[in-house]
């Protein structure tokens, strides 16, 4: 299936820009066009399936490119506006001509990618393109191994109840893709939601996951959006104590008030989490509530660490090296029983992330043909470098000349090294950088430009 095809229409470039670089990072394929002639063009030689639009543009406004793809017939594509404040009644307009939806200025990333997805989603289904993004996992957690023979099973025992699961593991050993197989094997008819940590924080946490009224607007909440199907809470240790508070709450009293609402909602759907494997000592330290981590434990699942089970490398190299020729047209390169057997002997902390965006990354820069050894232990060494140039601490800091640079540069130097690392570890994804530094996105974005980082070139 191939990516969904978006148009960016939009006369400041800042905001073309973030919205092209945010809504790639998604994996969605993305054209700009700076005003509306330029749309227009863009439109004739090939209908998106999208049209983000903004209404105020020196040549044609947005509701004049509207009205003229509405009259001659060929609104093909969802279109959602892009409007500022004083622009609000004149978007409500634009749904009436046959716009999707409209999302406000200053855009709220969520808002705006949550708006993506259901206009994306809400296409006939013959023509729906795949939204998912280009690092869609397995449905299935991968390997033969008897840990992994017992886990799948445990999972499907799992899948037949509606108990909270709480899934740990290191970090890159597939606790999503272990949390969307349950999902997937039960009986659920909703779809599977996944909070995020940007939004899920400050004093937005509470309308993010009860919803709000406000002048008889309703605006659902992450739970009203995961009824009937699952609430997804990655790295449950990372979330705010406030929004932990909150979570613990509502499970205690089953239900929960949207903001300025006076209705009490029962809560519909499952919750399933993944965390580290240190959440009894974050109880101890009070950083997790105790009733909250009982309430979510009852159905513990752990991941084991791939270095655990090197018996299902084989297995998941053949299965990498299918599927990036598959989804992403690169050459398909074959790994010999001698290559494999050295990637058996590494230790892979990055576990199976690590060892996908090697394989990733040896069809992408490598010839065609068997992938030969030097490679492999180029890339292999690469990869160690990298955790180590980590890990070195003060001594390392000190030896590349970091304390004798004035502060500013030290500060720059410094946060260039640590965010390409952590960028590296997120397979290039802004998105997963923004829940592993506890960033925003929107300064997360910024800020990468301004230290010269482009999340492209990263993993190349």
């Amino acid at each position: 299936m191939t990516q969904a095809q978006i148009l960016v229409v939009d006369d400041e470039p800042d905001i073309r820009q973030l919205v092209q670089e945010i809504l790639e990072d998604e994996g969605y394929s993305v054209q700009v066009a700076k005003d509306g002639e330029s749309a227009l063009m863009v439109y004739a030689q090939q209908k998106p399936d999208l049209v983000l639009l903004d209404i105020w543009m020196p040549d044609i406004d947005g509701i004049s490119l509207l009205k003229e793809w509405s009259s001659a017939g060929n609104l093909e594509s969802q279109v959602v506006i892009m409007s500022g404040h004083g622009t609000l009644e004149t978007a409500v307009e634009a749904t009436r001509l046959g716009a999707f939806d409209f999302v406000q200025k200053p855009l709220s990333l969520a808002k705006l990618l949550a708006t993506v997805r259901k206009a994306l989603d809400s296409r006939p289904q013959s023509t729906a393109t795949d939204t998912s993004g280009l690092h869609t996992p397995p449905v299935e957690p991968l390997g033969n191994s008897p840990v992994m023979q017992l886990l799948r099973n445990s999972a499907k025992q799992a899948a037949n109840n509606a108990s909270p699961v709480m899934i740990t593991g290191e970090s890159g050993s597939g606790r999503e893709t272990l949390a969307r197989y349950i999902h997937h094997l039960s009986t659920a008819s909703g779809a599977m939601v996944t909070l995020d940590h940007s939004q899920a924080s400050g004093e937005n946490a509470r309308s993010y996951l009860f919803g709000s009224v406000s002048n008889g607007t309703v605006i659902d909440g992450l739970l009203d959006k995961a009824a009937g199907g699952v609430l997804f809470i990655p790295k449950l240790q990372r979330l705010p104590l406030d929004t932990l508070e909150l979570l613990n709450n509502a499970i205690e009293s089953n239900g929960y008030t949207p903001v300025g609402g006076t209705g009490f909602k029962q809560i519909g759907c499952r919750i399933i989490c993944s965390a580290a494997d240190n959440l009894e000592q974050l109880v101890k330290e009070k950083r997790l509530p105790g009733p909250l981590y009982f309430h979510l434990n009852v159905l513990p699942l752990k991941l084991p660490a791939l270095r655990e089970r090197p018996e299902d490398i084989p297995e998941l190299i053949r299965y990498f090296s299918d599927w990036f020729p598959n989804h992403e047209n690169l050459p398909y390169r074959s790994f010999s029983v001698s290559i494999q057997n050295r990637m058996r002997n590494h230790s892979w902390p990055g576990n199976v992330r690590e060892l996908r965006n090697l394989i990733q990354r040896l069809l992408v820069l490598g010839h065609e043909g068997e992938v030969s050894a030097q490679e492999v232990e180029e890339a292999l060494n690469q990869s160690a470098a990298s955790v180590d140039s980590a890990t070195t601490g003060h001594a390392g800091l000190y030896q590349d000349g970091l304390y004798d640079l004035p502060l500013r540069e030290a500060r720059e130097q410094f946060e260039r090294d640590y965010l390409t690392y952590q960028l590296k570890k997120a397979g290039g994804s802004v998105g997963k950088l923004s829940e592993s530094v506890g960033m925003e996105r929107t300064h997360l974005y910024r800020k990468l430009r301004s230290l010269g980082i482009d999340p492209k070139l990263v993993t190349n």
